[in-house]
């Protein structure tokens, strides 16, 4: 008759303390499930931030939603990746519950890490794709203004009459770069505001003084346009920052609740004191 000391050593003395397979697995499932979420989510409109001028009329309550649902699916799509690699993971040797779980916990947590760098490498390489890369005849006349306040220079350059092929990218990165100064405390100053005007007035052809009331609402509009731009980065990082901390503690509690199903072990008891709590609303209903 053959030991079990025999077949397996002491829980101490396995090879490996992490197993890459359900890890990579479960992480691949995470991004997987993430990356359905989430563009659902954009089919849908769900969203605190976009490159059309629309964007800015969305109401707050939208906003909030729409971080709800970047921490929900964070929440599930760890949890899952995490319940598969804590299912996956093979225990090659026995030991006390709480060294099992600690390591089934840690898998997850792996999981959730994986995912996560797996996550920012493909919004990296859209980011890439979808992004022409400048010439560096072109470079000098972009402006970090234009994703933002796009809609407000087409407005501020707006003309009647424009002989065909005249290129402003010139003028909106100059004029861009002006309007990005009016989210600061002080604002446009003069000298800015009179050589917008100046500006306008020369490529549209209009008077001086509609020049100097397009530019002041171009101004007006460009600091509630940024404002809100502000206030909507926010609520992103605040999400993001929330989605990726409860998606480690869903990843390391998935995990072990994959491996006490592994193992054909109880749920903690936490598990089940919800599961009973749930009975018994079923009952009472």
């Amino acid at each position: 008759m053959i030991a079990e000391s025999d077949i397996a050593g002491p829980l101490d003395a396995e090879p490996k303390y992490l197993q890459w397979t359900p890890v990579i697995a479960g992480a691949l499932a995470a991004t997987a499930l993430s990356l359905i979420l989430v563009t659902f989510a954009a089919a849908v409109g769900l969203g605190v931030s976009s490159t059309a001028p629309t964007w800015r009329d969305a109401s707050v309550a939208l906003w909030l939603l729409s971080g709800v649902y970047l921490i929900l699916q964070a929440i599930i799509s760890f949890a899952f990746g995490g319940y598969v690699a804590g299912r996956l993971r093979r225990p090659l040797a026995a030991g006390p519950s709480d060294q099992v779980e600690s390591r089934d916990g840690l898998h997850g947590l792996a999981v959730w890490a994986l995912a996560v760098v797996l996550g920012a490498t493909v919004a990296a390489l859209g980011g890439v794709a979808t992004t022409a890369r400048p010439s560096p005849a072109t470079a000098s006349n972009s402006s970090a203004a234009e994703p933002v306040l796009s809609y407000e220079l087409d407005r501020l350059f707006r003309a009647a009459r424009r002989p065909a092929n005249v290129d402003l990218r010139g003028e909106r990165a100059e004029a861009g770069r002006i309007l990005l100064t009016s989210s600061g405390h002080d604002g446009v100053s003069a000298d800015d505001r009179n050589y917008l005007v100046q500006l306008v007035a020369s490529t549209t052809g209009l008077s001086p003084a509609d020049a100097e009331r397009r530019v002041d609402n171009g101004i007006a509009n460009a600091r509630t346009a940024l404002n809100r731009s502000r206030r909507s980065t926010i609520i992103i990082a605040f999400s993001l920052a929330t989605a990726l901390l409860l998606g480690a503690v869903a990843a390391w509690a998935a995990a072990c609740a994959g491996g006490r199903h592994r193992d054909g072990a109880p749920l903690p008891d936490w598990m089940l004191h919800s599961d009973r709590l749930a009975r018994r609303r079923i009952v009472v209903q």
